[in-house]
């Protein structure tokens, strides 16, 4: 692994959001190996409480838990305001929150306002209310935005999970370009692309971890691979997507746009073979 950044480390600060299961709780972990304090939030108290008894002790300084709706402004706002109060500047904010289950592009009104909620504008509320004062430090920081391939190359099923990706994508493109022009600034963004991960959300379908699918743990690690190499697109494989197969899926969605075939043509029958093809080289 390259070295780490100096915004992680013994006595810096990070939040964690989605931080009672899944990639949140592996982030928790690791960066409590590396001697962070953390402040912790999610809406799941027990699940937040669970992964502070996993952490121990560990961390200079300790760590905290907050209950909070990423999906409302004012509750981040606040959230802000008390990691201030208790451990002072924010080194690394990993936005992680997310839910899936909203539905086609026909169906679920209340399913979609629930996942661009927490998906995209939990992500949004998080760097507006925390990523101007780590900017204005001078200090180095870290944002970690959590996306999917989903967001990426569109497969059909949920539809608004797939939007609230993209945005998720386009917002950490933004923020980048945003801070790395501006004068003084030493925060940088990441987007983290996790593939087929075991998290709570997969857990529902399935009781046991499928052999495909990667552990939060084995994200989060690449994770601090891509960090440490520098890397803006963290692009996370599985157990059985290896890294070109990533490269040509999303190479045949953005020729969609290029040569004008029809939307997601890669799942349309049409051109099922055509496909093939270009998978196989």
């Amino acid at each position: 692994m390259d070295p780490l950044p100096a915004a992680i480390g013994p006595g810096r600060t990070a939040v964690v959001t989605g931080a009672a299961s899944g990639i949140g709780r592996a982030a928790a972990r690791r960066f409590s190996e590396l001697g962070m304090r953390l402040a912790l939030a999610d809406l799941d108290a027990a699940g937040l409480a669970e992964t502070m008894q996993q952490l121990g002790g560990a961390g200079e300084g300790g760590h905290a838990t907050f209950v909070v709706d990423v999906g409302d402004r004012t509750a981040v706002e606040d959230l802000a305001g008390q990691v201030a109060a208790r451990f002072g500047r924010v080194s690394v904010l990993m936005n992680n929150a997310g839910v899936g289950g909203g539905g086609d592009a026909l169906s679920n009104p209340d399913g979609w306002a629930r996942v661009l909620g927490v998906n995209l504008l939990g992500a949004l509320h998080g760097v507006q209310a925390f990523v101007p004062d780590m900017a204005d430090s001078g200090e180095p920081g870290l944002v970690i935005n959590t996306g999917s391939k989903q967001g990426v190359t569109q497969p059909p099923g949920d539809t608004a999970y797939n939007v609230s990706k993209s945005g998720v994508k386009a917002l950490t493109e933004g923020l980048a370009h945003t801070l790395r022009n501006r004068p003084g600034c030493r925060v940088t963004a990441h987007l983290l692309i996790p593939g087929f991960t075991y998290t709570g959300m997969t857990a529902r379908r399935s009781p046991e971890r499928p052999p495909g699918a990667w552990t939060p743990e084995e994200v989060v690690e690449r994770m601090l691979d891509g960090i440490g190499r520098g890397d803006f697109y963290i692009l996370c494989q599985d157990n059985e997507t290896t890294l070109e197969i990533d490269q040509k899926r999303i190479l045949w969605h953005a020729q969609d746009l290029i040569e004008n075939r029809p939307a997601l043509s890669r799942w349309d029958p049409a051109w099922k073979a055509a496909f093939e093809m270009f998978m196989a080289g």
